[in-house]
């Protein structure tokens, strides 16, 4: 089975300003973030890694230079790993959105949202899982693949394979620089690691066995 790490993006300084970031551009890794990504490449850089995807918005790119580097691969760009399209919201103050009648419908059944003039969540969750299945689609049962993504995205792809409800997405944690693993089978798919950071542990996948004739 091949074994998919699906990485959150390092520490950035725009959620301390209080405002969503959504796809801004210009969101980059603080110092902080930097740090969390040196120490990704540094958990991960003897972990036998057949390819590196990424979201398109800086501070994913960011975090997934070190490893790239550490390993001698290329930063592949997937316009489908990128962050939740949050439309309007993009830029707009947490304290201010927190007021809107909107905001109750996000937390408790956010399968009945759309972001104005953006995606809504079931949306993002079909978006992320047919980016994955078509980078899966690229490669042998023993490759080990990362894909550098966004909270949300990572959450809403998990709970698609656990075949968790939509609207239970958010108990899922998945902190700055964290790992989620999963063992991707034909059939079936096994969550090794939720929100982890290093250092890591890694059930490497099984090479498939000769046939005997």
């Amino acid at each position: 089975m091949p074994l998919l790490l699906l990485i959150r993006h390092g520490e950035n300084d725009f959620v301390k300003t209080g405002k969503l970031a959504g796809r801004l551009p210009e969101v980059h890794l603080n110092e902080r973030g930097r740090q969390q990504a040196a120490e990704l490449a540094e958990a991960l850089g003897n972990v036998p890694i057949k390819a590196l995807y990424s979201s398109p918005l800086e501070r994913a790119r960011e975090t997934a230079a070190p490893l790239a580097a550490k390993l001698g691969l290329d930063v592949q760009i997937r316009p489908g790993l990128i962050e939740t399209g949050i439309g309007d919201w993009a830029g707009q103050e947490l304290k201010a959105l927190r007021k809107l009648p909107e905001w109750k419908l996000v937390q408790e059944s956010p399968s009945r949202f759309r972001f104005p003039q953006g995606e809504s969540f079931a949306e993002t969750q079909l978006r992320v899982v047919n980016e994955i299945e078509a980078i899966l689609r690229l490669h042998q049962a023993d490759d080990v693949i990362v894909c550098v993504s966004h909270a949300d995205p990572i959450k809403l792809a998990t709970a698609y394979y656990l075949g968790m409800p939509l609207d239970h997405f958010q108990r899922l944690g998945c902190d700055t620089a964290s790992v989620t693993v999963l063992l991707m089978g034909e059939k079936t798919v096994l969550l090794s690691k939720l929100n982890q950071r290093p250092p890591f542990h890694f059930p490497l996948p099984e090479k498939p066995k000769k046939s005997k004739r």
